[in-house]
């Protein structure tokens, strides 16, 4: 062409208008002094460069007074239609499109701006001036070009502002869900037939169902002549699925584009290279040659280009999922705090598990449902952790999105919504409501429940999902849209077999800790009469017991592989094993902590969390929670009524569920006290120093350092004073079930209190057993301290003895302090509603409490000034 044209697109929003002219000129300018660029402008190239502005100030009636429009060839009419077209240039940008009747009047528009005879009129001459602009970027608007060149802007709808809103959805049907797809729509008009657009747009685009407008209409109306797929982090400082590429106006059947994908290539410093090594040697691997014709084999169309014409005609001789299953997305309750609890909150008989229709749980006591939120990415079972308040029956959800409640408690497939790595689906059995990131599979006949579950979990299940959705949401349609291969009856009863046992495997692991209602006990307590003569002996066993079990769980999971690889053909495309870290277990060193340290690190590392959970266990059996004389929860009720302290004769549980943390021995029945009893009587006092010293030695890692000299004993109650509670609201995810009241930074008191024995006398029972009594230990412990001071023989030992009366002298005055505070809130007696959660009820004690903001939000003393 003589006279080529290039239009560039940059993002606008969020600029002024000089803003947005300077970088744009700066862009221009900066393509004019690269060499090649330079050529290009001497053969006659022509850049197009605007900033946008609107016509808000710009009074059409003073036009039309001053001048007599039917001399250009114009009405008032068009005139006030071409200004209100710019009203929101600022936001629409070149979005906006010339209607073809005023396309046509241009010429006469140029004209009236170009006209110097009614510049005499100083009103007339400055909204002419105003109106120039806006004939400028009309005749730029309404010209095609040869090339197109575009990074759109990326907004999603819950961004947009309410005019650009409305504008899209009436200008821009089935491109409205993000403005980046708006924008590609209206840069292809901006082509010339045959014409050529260069784009860099989120990927999102070549996948998810919001988009199939725009994918569709690319796919059969125009031609990728090349694309590149960038990985997640390929731009410094941020992550976002972001690809470039380039079209030819119009559609061209059969031609192939090149297609690269660096998905495998982390990080933005092997972006280039990377793409430069594959454009250099098209057999690197990553390296694609694909007829778009061929996406449309795949329901959705989506634009895999590296999938193989094999891997692609198992469609053919499968019929889809949603053929077999429904596949729906469950509640959104409107408001998660007032909804949803940790299961754990509530007292545990309110708990309905294990129902199957909720005509039963209305008719039933309990009212908190099980609630399937999707979780951490674990396959098989598990992720158990939420409830929902169906009291009223489920009217007080009167706000919430209830859909699918036909199938509300019916047992089904259910996968996590967002993953960041591989996909993992579960088995979820009657009895729960579930959520949107915990969408849900429930299939019409029960034979194919772990068929589907089988597929999901398997090397080809994650293939086939990569293929529709590579992004990090996987959408009910995506698995609505797997392939059931017509070979699958053939391998039914070894894939039941074979999932059944993976199911059951990882329910005991899922069971195996606090976090699980089915929690029995912990592992390494089998009974009293047979247990291991010491708890290393124990540990070890259990290691070895979990080591077995992750080599099942590897052998089946690549047994499963197998069968769906040949069920589907695919022996040169697929191969069957599994990593050990995709082994989601929680006994699974490598899948719990991932695979960056040595296996060394990793087990000394699970060595130490398991004695944590040890010590945890310890303190429920303390609490009353636990018992060794039963299995599962033994009181996990409301306001200690009903506790029965006969339930706990091998282990005593505590009269009132307070138990005090200290630094140093001031109680006998302090917490560090009482873990040295229970090691003696799981493991007998013969072997009780070695067993501390296991204990000690496991929990000596980043947090608790090993001291030189200190004792076992000391090690331990070290841990339990500084960090015992973090890692407990770990645990219990920042709702705990154990509150740590606190006097402060010195530490003079701290105790531990168990929620559903909390009433409203703890407080007052906490300063009579305890801070009273503790009052006076410290005073006649500071008076000896003086006594010392004055006897002391030496010079350091003086001092060190003045420092320690120094900073028992704090302790008493923080504890004197915490007494009154103490005493304030017990003659308050206040109760407290489990059905209101940890958040709510850990807020009503002010600064008696630790981590009151972690838990509640908002400092104490907000909490106190609401």
């Amino acid at each position: 062409r003589d006279i080529p044209q290039l239009i560039l697109e940059k993002n606008l929003f969020g600029l002024d208008i000089d803003q947005r002219a300077a970088q744009l000129t700066g862009f221009a300018l900066m393509m004019k002094g690269r060499e090649d660029d330079r050529r290009l402008f001497e053969r006659g190239v022509k850049l197009n460069v605007m900033a946008m502005a609107d016509s808000t100030s710009l009074d059409a009636s003073v036009i039309e007074q001053g001048i007599n429009l039917a001399d250009f060839n114009l009405s008032a009419d068009e005139l006030t239609q071409f200004i209100n077209l710019f009203e929101h240039a600022h936001d629409f940008g070149s979005l906006i499109q010339i209607p073809p009747h005023l396309a046509d009047k241009l010429p006469a528009f140029n004209n009236l701006v170009q006209n110097e005879t009614h510049n005499a009129d100083l009103f007339v001459s400055e909204a002419l001036q105003q109106l120039t602009p806006l004939v400028e970027q009309a005749n730029i608007l309404a010209a095609q070009y040869d090339a197109v060149v575009a990074n759109p802007p990326y907004m999603g709808g819950k961004y947009l502002n309410t005019a650009l809103k409305k504008f899209l959805k009436d200008n821009y049907k089935g491109y409205e869900k993000d403005v980046f797809s708006a924008f590609i729509d209206r840069d292809l008009t901006f082509s010339k037939p045959h014409g050529r657009l260069g784009f860099m747009s989120p990927f999102v685009w070549m996948f998810i169902s919001s988009h199939e407008h725009l994918r569709t209409r690319l796919i059969d109306s125009e031609t990728i002549t090349s694309l590149i797929q960038l990985e997640y982090s390929g731009f410094d400082g941020a992550t976002v699925p972001i690809c470039t590429f380039t079209l030819q106006k119009g559609h061209v059947t059969g031609q192939k584009g090149c297609f690269i994908r660096l998905s495998d290539f982390r990080g933005s410093a092997n972006q280039g290279p990377k793409t430069l090594e594959a454009i250099n040697n098209r057999d690197c691997g990553w390296f694609f040659e694909t007829a778009q014709d061929d996406f449309k084999k795949i329901p959705g169309s989506p634009v895999a280009y590296w999938l193989s014409d094999k891997f692609r005609s198992i469609y053919e001789n499968s019929r889809l999922l949603e053929s077999t299953a429904h596949s729906l997305q469950g509640m959104i309750t409107g408001d998660n705090n007032i909804f949803l609890r940790r299961w754990h909150e509530p007292k545990f008989k309110g708990l309905a598990i294990g129902f199957d229709n909720m005509d039963d749980v209305n008719k039933s006591l309990m009212y908190w449902v099980p609630y399937n939120k999707g979780g951490e990415l674990r396959k098989w079972y598990g992720n158990n952790e939420f409830v929902l308040n169906w009291s009223n029956q489920g009217r007080d959800l009167t706000r919430s999105r209830t859909q699918n409640s036909d199938y509300y408690l019916k047992p089904c497939v259910t996968w996590t919504f967002i993953s960041s790595s591989f996909f993992a689906a579960r088995h979820c059995p009657a009895g729960f409501v579930w959520d949107v990131a915990g969408s849900s599979a429930f299939p019409e006949d029960e034979r194919w429940h772990n068929v589907i579950l089988a597929l999901m979990c398997s090397c080809l299940g994650k293939k086939l999902l990569d293929a529709s959705n590579p992004t990090l949401n996987y959408q009910v349609e995506n698995i609505l849209a797997l392939p059931l291969h017509n070979n699958l009856s053939v391998y039914e009863s070894r894939i039941f077999n074979i999932i059944s046992n993976l199911v059951s495997l990882a329910k005991l692991d899922w069971n195996a800790y606090e976090r699980s209602w089915d929690f029995q006990s912990f592992p390494l307590i089998s009974s009293t009469s047979e247990q291991a003569p010491t708890l290393e002996t124990s540990y070890n066993a259990w290691v070895s017991e979990n080591q077995s079990t992750i080599s099942e769980v590897q052998c089946l999971e690549e047994e499963n592989n197998r069968l769906f690889i040949d069920a589907y053909g695919l022996q040169d495309e697929l191969t069957p094993e599994v990593p050990i870290e995709q082994i989601t277990l929680t006994v699974n060193p490598a899948y719990r902590y991932g695979i960056k340290g040595t296996e060394q690190e990793r087990n000394a590392r699970f060595r130490s969390d398991t004695m944590t959970e040890l010590v945890s266990y310890t303190i429920g059996c303390m609490m009353g929670r636990y018992s060794l004389d039963q299995e599962g929860l033994v009181y996990a009720h409301t306001g200690n009524e009903d506790f029965d302290a006969s339930l706990y004769q091998t282990f005593a549980a505590d009269s009132d569920g307070i138990i005090p943390i200290t630094d140093e021995e001031w109680f006998k029945d302090d917490v560090s006290n009482r873990v040295v009893e229970f090691v003696k009587t799981v493991w007998s006092e013969e072997n009780i120093a070695e067993n501390l010293q296991f204990i000690a030695d496991s929990l000596c890692l980043d947090a608790i350092k090993p001291k030189n000299s200190e004792s076992a004993a000391a090690t331990i109650r070290r841990y339990l004073s500084t960090q015992f509670y973090k890692d407990h609201m770990q645990t219990y995810k920042n709702r705990p079930i154990y509150w740590l009241f606190s006097s402060g930074k010195e530490k003079a008191f701290e105790c531990l209190v168990y929620l559903h024995r909390y009433n409203e006398s703890t407080l007052s029972r906490m300063r009579t057993e305890y801070v009273t009594p503790l009052l006076g230990k410290y005073q006649a412990y500071a008076e000896q301290l003086d006594k010392q001071i004055d006897m002391a023989e030496s010079t350091q030992d003086k001092k060190r003895l003045e420092r320690e009366l120094k900073s028992m002298d704090k302790k008493q005055s923080e504890l004197r302090e915490f007494d009154d505070k103490l005493k304030h809130y017990a003659d308050m007696r206040i109760l407290i509603d489990l059905d209101d959660g940890v958040k709510e009820n850990y807020g009503k004690f002010g600064d008696l409490l630790a981590e009151v903001k972690k838990i509640t939000g908002e400092k104490p003393e907000m909490i106190n000034a609401n």
